[in-house]
């Protein structure tokens, strides 16, 4: 099944901006994105509707130089009622910070693994995922209820002036 991500270029700056914040011990910020869906045509379409921030609180410290931000349980305390009370698929959603198409980390993507399946248990019929922005890119995961394995967005559309459309869609 092809994929499509949607979000209106207002919506991506306030993630850049809230990204951009400094955390007193964590080296990188993250969040969520709850997201509309619909299908249509073999397809999902996922449309973004509104970016959580994981409070500063929600943040633990871990030592490892290679964990740029470790969410605490209370980040997913949080994101999992509003995906419950919302009806939305979530996404996870943090920044590396150079230009370019980014790429998950190992790292990134062994942690994704661990805690998408918990939004299953809120939103069993929708795609829950994992995003990763970079200066001027996107790239990102969904992972089906159905499936249980990631499969990779196909295309990527920021709605706004100018309109940008990236991805694989027509491949």
């Amino acid at each position: 099944m092809k994929t499509a991500f949607r979000i209106a270029s207002a919506l991506l700056a306030r993630v850049h901006s809230d990204l951009d914040r400094r955390h007193a011990f964590a080296a990188e910020r993250v969040g969520f994105i709850a997201c509309r869906t619909a299908c249509a045509d073999g397809g999902m379409l996922l449309l973004a509707q509104e970016y959580l921030a994981v409070a500063d609180e929600d943040y633990e410290y871990d030592p490892d130089p290679e964990v740029g931000a470790m969410m605490g349980p209370g980040a997913i305390r949080k994101a999992l009622p509003h995906a419950y009370n919302h009806d939305v698929a979530m996404l996870h959603i943090h920044r590396h910070e150079h230009t370019g198409t980014p790429r998950f980390s190992p790292l990134d993507l062994r942690e994704s693994a661990k805690f998408e399946p918990d939004f299953w248990k809120v939103r069993p019929g929708v795609p829950h995922g994992t995003l990763v922005l970079s200066r001027d890119s996107l790239f990102g995961l969904c992972w089906d209820s159905a499936s249980r394995q990631p499969e990779p967005i196909d295309q990527f559309s920021v709605i706004g002036r100018p309109l940008s459309t990236f991805g694989r869609w027509w491949q």
